[in-house]
């Protein structure tokens, strides 16, 4: 084998080696990154069914929002009621 066949035999190898290392290398960040994409699915799968979850009674808004609208029409009926009669007390 000349000298230069060996040359052209030993560029090739060390170029072979670096893509074999670029290959594992890429791989690599290609593995992490999914370890941490499945991460972060898990935890916006949790929030979402926390939200599901804080949701869940929300029919329950327009009942309390009745009696509070009761609540608040009987308030005023005693404070028009007191007043009334406040005003005959001082006069």
């Amino acid at each position: 084998m000349s000298s230069q066949v060996h040359t052209l035999w030993l560029w090739a190898d060390i170029l072979g080696a670096v893509v074999v290392v670029a290959v594992a290398a890429l791989l690599t960040i290609l593995v992490v990154l999914v370890r941490v994409i499945d991460k972060r699915v898990a935890k916006i799968k949790a929030t979402l069914a926390a939200a599901k979850a804080n949701t869940a009674d929300t029919h329950l808004i327009d009942v309390t929002a009745a009696g509070v609208d009761a609540v608040l029409a009987e308030g005023l009926e005693h404070h028009l009621f007191l007043g009334r009669v406040l005003e005959k007390v001082r006069s």
